[in-house]
């Protein structure tokens, strides 16, 4: 595939125990133009993240000493905006949700395409420079009772406190900007994951399922986020505090 030249340099912090894979990995991330650095182990992952500045991290699952989910949860913690896409032998849609839950930008079973991966990349890197790019357009705002301040991803109503990812943020935050317009699934893929439609079934569902359990009340009724049959989600104009983007 065509590497996206703008990318060219980004850094990325490989974690992978399977030695010839993440060899591998790095030869072909490093033909890409990706300035790579690889750790075969979870605690040996985490001293290279904390090592340095990393434009994204690839983390599998099955890792010796420290496992993937417990990595990434680390590394949200401290890097809540860091890019992260997670590799993994495990197919069930228990650990792709729970994988994701930890805040992971995408999650992809292994055996994998090479250029499945290699695109999966230039998405998620091209998603993160849009989303720095627009944050400063409005850093904070409102839903119901909650602030919302995009520049450290977080959601405040009186005590509580959630820390959002970079993708569930910049989600909600278009939402937010389309309040009372009905958006289709499609749209979310192509304006938030900027991705084509066809490549994802369920993940809008699930991102809103997220944000309902994060923002409502009662999420099996929800009063924010509206399921809008055979078109989409809604969020209600009327529980804002924004003008609708024109």
């Amino acid at each position: 595939m065509k590497m996206d030249t703008t990318l060219a340099g980004s850094r990325v912090l490989v974690v992978e125990d399977e030695v010839a894979l993440a060899k591998g990995l790095a030869f072909n991330l490093e033909a890409e133009g990706y300035e790579v650095s690889l750790a075969y182990d979870g605690l040996e992952g985490l001293a290279r993240f904390h090592e340095s500045h990393w434009d994204l991290v690839l983390l599998d699952v099955m890792l010796p000493h420290k496992n993937g989910f417990d990595v990434a949860r680390v590394i949200r913690e401290e890097a809540p905006r860091l890019p992260l896409l997670i590799l993994t032998a495990r197919t069930g849609m228990e650990d792709r949700l729970h994988g994701l839950s930890l805040g992971a930008d995408d999650y992809l079973t292994k055996p994998f395409h090479l250029p499945e991966l290699l695109l999966r990349i230039q998405l998620i890197l091209r998603r993160a420079r849009w989303y720095e790019s627009v944050m400063d357009e409005s850093p904070q705002m409102a839903l119901g009772p909650w602030s919302i301040d995009f520049k450290t991803q977080t959601a405040k109503s009186g005590r509580k406190t959630l820390q959002l990812s970079a993708l569930e943020a910049q989600v909600l935050r278009y939402f937010l900007m389309h309040p009372g317009r009905i958006i289709s699934r499609s749209e979310l893929l192509e304006k938030v994951w900027q991705t084509r439609p066809d490549l994802e079934t369920r993940t809008v569902d699930n991102f809103v399922l997220r944000l309902r359990k994060y923002f409502e009340t009662d999420p099996a009724q929800p009063k924010y986020f509206h399921a809008i049959r055979g078109a989409g989600y809604q969020l209600d104009p009327e529980q804002l505090d924004v003008d609708p983007l024109e």
